[in-house]
């Protein structure tokens, strides 16, 4: 039943919670939302599900005050956490839906499965007795089979190649981590890169444990890659800041109509307060990303490389509700070092917020610098060398970097967006495994002798046809460069990991190509941070 009211009955849960006397002070708007939904149980001419009603109500309440205060419900609430907490309970695998069956493309170190000896390229055939394979199978299926509470156990049965017969597992669950970095190699023996997809709890930790793994005592210059990286915890974006900026400069400061401003700054113990610094951000970067990018931009302690951020800087804070449920509630909004707002404008509503960034595509702005107009009222300057920013929502880079269309073609859309890559490599990739991995035990030998087979190109290609995918002549002349650049990658990725994809999959990245231009070239570097004139 859809009833369209714009009050709601959270209201009567907190109202129900207070004393005779503290009800009474409540305004005359309070006392009609609780009885609106009285009247509706009461007197309505069909059965009504008040915890359906309640919750539609607080939905569209929360929809009318801006685009993310958003009500979770008891069960999306946990699922929602997971990401930033770091990890979840489950038996520790990477997996893949090839062909209706599952397929197992990575081991998590240390976790259940590779315990019990669970190896990548297994097929998970039947779990707990009932056959999986051929069933339909989807990704929500997969989490709700093999999830579960940490000490319980689930029998898997597999195909491995090479062995007859199927073998059986006993997994006993455990804690799983989610990573929050994707990447982290050298691009030269003083220049690291790092790109992270979030900003969840253990962040810091998987920063700092990849530093020392490449020696960060001979690393002087960073490359760090946000771009889709939409956010995550607040202490986290003022802890990865708090490595750049020197002690007492102001990270970030909230305010709201009633909420006090709150002031975050770096302090001394930092790990990277000298050496050149290159930020990587796009449309996709958003909230922790530009509180990040915005204090170190507003600071001039390094470089802002890409396009406009998303522009997402409202406060939440949540409110547990009593059946477990809860709201996440605008409070405040967070404010770059300069002053500068991050959040975009919403005054004309939900609907079209998110439409914005394909007005910006269909405006011209992924391509064109000048296709964004500032108004000297969005001006402000930076607070050691004074050089012109931008406020009115977003983080807008130093140096711009439009999008990269040049080799792109419908043909490589449909390639990467019905999975075609993926599965035909994760299909050769696990049928030659252990020659493959024989010929090139670790990734510097891959990076130095691996001569991409043109059967493994030719193969992809035929079997795109298979899938009703296929190139024109011209297609096929603009996008192979990137074809084969993907292809090697995904090699890459399936045999090492995603470390070692990232590092062969960037020099596609125009945003890179140009972070690590400015990085490796002094003179051009502190040109730009150089005092407007």
């Amino acid at each position: 039943m859809r009833i369209k009211i714009s009050v709601i009955i959270a209201l009567v849960f907190l109202l129900s919670s207070l004393n005779p006397v503290k009800a009474q002070l409540f305004d005359d708007e309070i006392y009609k939302f609780a009885r609106s939904f009285n009247i509706i149980d009461k007197y309505y001419v069909d059965s009504v599900n008040r915890s359906n009603l309640a919750e539609t109500a607080i939905i569209k309440m929360l929809e009318d005050l801006d685009p993310h205060s958003i009500y979770i419900s008891k069960e999306d609430l946990k699922k929602m956490n997971e990401p930033l907490e770091g990890s979840f309970d489950g038996i520790g695998i990477q997996f893949n839906i090839l062909r209706d069956t599952l397929l197992v493309v990575a081991t998590i170190t240390g976790g259940p499965s590779e315990k019990v000896g669970l190896m990548a390229g297994d097929q998970i055939i039947e779990v707990d007795g009932e056959t999986i394979a051929g069933t339909g199978l989807s990704n929500s299926d997969v989490f709700d089979l093999l999830r579960g509470k940490r000490g319980t156990k689930v029998e898997v049965t597999i195909k491995r190649r090479g062995v007859k017969n199927p073998l059986d597992f006993t997994i006993t669950r455990g804690k799983i981590p989610i990573n929050s970095l994707d990447a982290a190699y050298k691009i030269d023996d003083e220049t690291v890169y790092i790109k992270l997809n979030r900003f969840s709890a253990t962040t810091m930790d998987e920063y700092r444990e990849y530093l020392n793994e490449l020696g960060k005592n001979k690393i002087k210059n960073i490359v760090l890659d946000l771009t889709r990286n939409g956010g995550g915890y607040l202490k986290t974006a003022i802890d990865l800041a708090d490595e750049f900026l020197k002690d007492d400069d102001l990270i970030v400061y909230t305010e709201g109509l009633n909420v006090d401003r709150e002031d975050y700054s770096a302090t001394s113990s930092g790990e990277f307060k000298e050496g050149k610094v290159v930020i990587m951000i796009d449309e996709g970067s958003a909230s922790a990303s530009e509180i990040v990018s915005g204090a170190v931009q507003d600071w001039d302690r390094g470089i802002i490389v890409g396009r406009r951020s998303f522009g997402k800087g409202l406060v939440q804070k949540p409110f547990g509700l009593p059946d477990g449920s809860a709201m996440r509630l605008t409070i405040a909004r967070y404010h770059t070092p300069t002053g500068r707002v991050i959040q975009k404008p919403y005054d004309n509503g939900v609907k079209d917020y998110h439409r914005d960034l394909l007005k910006r595509y269909e405006g011209g702005e992924f391509m064109h610098k000048d296709s964004i107009d500032f108004p000297d009222s969005l001006q402000y300057k930076t607070l050691r060398k004074q050089r012109t920013v931008f406020g009115g929502g977003g983080i807008m880079p130093d140096i711009f970097v439009s999008i990269d269309t040049s080799h792109y073609s419908d043909y490589y859309r449909d390639l990467m967006r019905k999975g075609i890559f993926n599965q035909y490599v994760l299909t050769e990739i696990n049928r030659d495994r252990k020659k493959l991995l024989k010929k090139y035990p670790d990734f510097e030998a891959f990076k130095a002798k691996y001569k991409m087979p043109e059967e493994l190109f030719d193969g992809l290609i035929a079997y795109g046809k298979e899938k009703n995918t296929e190139p024109t002549g011209e297609e096929m002349e603009r996008s192979e460069p990137a074809i084969r650049q993907q292809l090697r990658a995904l090699v890459a990725r399936t045999l090492y990991g995603y470390h070692e994809y990232f590092e062969l999959i960037n020099p596609l990245d125009p945003i890179y190509i140009k972070a690590v231009e400015i990085i490796s070239n002094d003179e051009k570097y502190n040109k730009i941070l150089k005092k407007n004139q």
